[in-house]
Order: C-alpha cells, then sequence, then structure tokens
C-alpha cells in the first residue's frame, strides 16, 4: 500500500442544481457517477451533500491522492459521456471547482453565501483537534512501553499528529463543517 501526501491531496468540488422532477434520474445518476470515480487511480473518498430543500444545489465532493489524477479524472471520456449523459437533468450545467487547501472545509456551499469569520474557522478546528490531541498520546503508550524507541519525541509526534490529521482531513471536519454551518454562515 501506498503512503499519501497529504500536501498533495485535491479536492474537486462539483454542484449540480437539478431540474424540477428529475430528482430521480439524477440520484440514478449520480450513484452511476460517484462508482466510476471510485474507480479512478488516486481516488481518495467521494462526499455527496444533499440539498436541504429542493431548489438548492447537490454537492459532490471528490478528494484525489494527486492533482495529476484529478486531471487524469477531469479529463477522461468516461467522465466527459457521464456530464453529457446529466447535462439535460441539469439547470445551470457542470461547474467542477479544485481546491487543494484545508480552508476548503470551510468553503460556502452557495456563491452568495460569505466565508465564515477566521475566529469561527479557528474555534471549529480547535474543538475537533483539542479532544483528539488528549485521547490519541494515551491509546499509544503500550506501544512506546514496549518500544522505546517509538516512545521518543519525534517518532511518538510523528505517529500522534498522523492520527489526529487523517482522520481530521478525510472524516470528521467535512462532517463537522456540515453540521455546523448554520453557526458558521450566521451573520
Amino acid at each position: 500500500m501506498s503512503s499519501v501526501d497529504l500536501n498533495d491531496v485535491v479536492t474537486l468540488v462539483i454542484q449540480h442544481k437539478v431540474r424540477p422532477g428529475q430528482r430521480p434520474g439524477y440520484e440514478a445518476w449520480l450513484k452511476r457517477a460517484v462508482a466510476a470515480a471510485k474507480e479512478q487511480s488516486g481516488h481518495l473518498g467521494v462526499n455527496v451533500i444533499r440539498p436541504q430543500s429542493e431548489e438548492g444545489p447537490f454537492t459532490t465532493v471528490i478528494r484525489f491522492a494527486e492533482a495529476w489524477q484529478l486531471n487524469d479524472w477531469i479529463a477522461s471520456d468516461r467522465r466527459r459521456l457521464l456530464i453529457e449523459e446529466v447535462l439535460p437533468l441539469l439547470e445551470d450545467g457542470d461547474h467542477p471547482e479544485v481546491h487543494a487547501d484545508a480552508e476548503f472545509w470551510f468553503t460556502p456551499p452557495h456563491p452568495d453565501v460569505r466565508q465564515p469569520p477566521k475566529w469561527k474557522q479557528a474555534v471549529l478546528t480547535y474543538l475537533v483537534i483539542c479532544p483528539l490531541t488528549m485521547l490519541i498520546p494515551p491509546l499509544w503508550q503500550p506501544l512506546w512501553q514496549r518500544y522505546p524507541v517509538l516512545g521518543g519525541v519525534v517518532p511518538s509526534n510523528m505517529l500522534v499528529t498522523l492520527c489526529i490529521v487523517v482522520p481530521v482531513v478525510y472524516l470528521i471536519m467535512p462532517y463537522v463543517s456540515r453540521c455546523c454551518a448554520g453557526w458558521l454562515n450566521a451573520r
């Protein structure tokens, strides 16, 4: 299994506004499109954020290990054919956006919504990371006692940081930022 450099991870964000009455067809298409993306080299995961109202857009977030792998997917014939198939179901076409930074967690779901203030981003990030910094190190204690070389400052910090960064980037922050969207975007 090859390792993933978190500095190279890129995210493709696609928003689709589905025409009235076309949601069942779109959902069927989305299932096929997600399955196709999962087969692409470098694929790391997909999240679909369904609209809270009939008028809202579907937001699909696809992560790839490296930019060239994402570019291969965007330029692929398979994706092109999928997009051609779905265009009649959409009101405003297909507008993919590429994000390569962690600030993506706080990117508003609609262009008319402002990005949350930095202090709210910092508070939410702190509330996610702080408990992990208290929970993860004790889990490693038995291993460090058995293999003292792993308990040294550098190896132990590398292991703890890895066990915090990966779940925060891929699982926790995307979920928490969606759950707290009301607070983040409140004026």
